[in-house]
């Protein structure tokens, strides 16, 4: 009996394979449709793209294509080829703005751009783009069922912008070594970064290192720009203390501001 099943399974999936392969080479565009749709509906996406792939251009214009241009973008998405199916979602939702699959297909042709968004260590190109096209699905569809996804989705893409910045800012204390132009950039970057994200949950560790930063570089100055840096460092300290008062970086920011506090007394004695 199980012979027979297996037989009779391996009968099935030939002749599924041979339909396939005629659909392929079949001259008929109605046949690729029918088993482009068949195998997309089965979760074949893959194959049924391939099939899609050779009609698009013969159905322009006509009552199916409506319905081939969704699947044929979809299938691009199921099988996570993110650039194709962002480029095709955005060309459905431009040429039926009136289908009652415009919307996902704006949507998903938008979280496309999400899911070819790297690393926050990488370049973020991809992540910009991302936002940009979320939000115009928003501005688009500010009812959409797809809303509370997409805040998500732009909120996801904001933290790494902002890592990312963060990052940079705090590898150019890290990576300073005394040299008083890297701190400069290091305590700018901050500066910046504090500006262009001001809920930022590393708030405290931004304020803290651009302290960090102004006490080396003030310490280890040449002499007639020593005193200027010392204050500015200070002012720095009282900030990150005013802000965070029971910081985890206390007890070491507290070190840093006595030392510069008896750097500074040396100028009031010697005035």
């Amino acid at each position: 009996m199980k012979n027979i099943v297996y037989t009779l399974l391996i009968t099935v999936v030939l002749s599924s394979c041979s339909e396939y392969q005629k659909a392929l080479k079949s001259e008929d565009i109605s046949t690729k449709f029918k088993m482009g749709t068949e195998l997309y509906d089965a979760g074949k996406y893959g194959k049924a793209n391939r099939l899609f792939a050779q009609i698009v251009p013969q159905y322009r214009g006509k009552p199916q294509a409506e319905k081939l241009m969704y699947m044929y973008s979809n299938s691009f998405y199921k099988m996570k080829d993110y650039y194709l199916a962002g480029y095709q979602f955005e060309r459905f939702a431009d040429q039926y703005p009136k289908s009652e699959k415009a919307e996902e297909a704006l949507f998903l042709g938008a979280k496309s751009f999400y899911q070819l968004s790297p690393v926050y260590s990488k370049e973020q190109k991809e992540t910009k783009t991302a936002i940009e096209k979320l939000q115009m699905f928003i501005n688009t569809y500010p009812d959409s069922e797809y809303l509370p996804e997409a805040n998500i989705l732009i909120k996801e893409l904001d933290y790494k912008l902002e890592r990312k910045a963060f990052e940079i800012a705090k590898l150019y204390n890290q990576i300073a070594n005394f040299e008083s132009e890297d701190y400069e950039a290091s305590i700018k970057a901050f500066d910046n970064f504090l500006v262009e994200y001001p809920g930022t949950t590393f708030r405290e560790d931004a304020l803290y290192y651009r302290f960090d930063s102004a006490y080396k570089l003030g310490i280890n100055s040449i002499e007639y720009k020593r005193k200027g840096r010392i204050e500015t460092a200070i002012k720095y300290y009282d900030a990150f203390y005013k802000a965070f008062p029971e910081s985890q970086y206390n007890t070491e920011a507290e070190k840093m501001k006595k030392e510069l506090q008896t750097a500074i007394q040396t100028y009031s004695t010697q005035s």
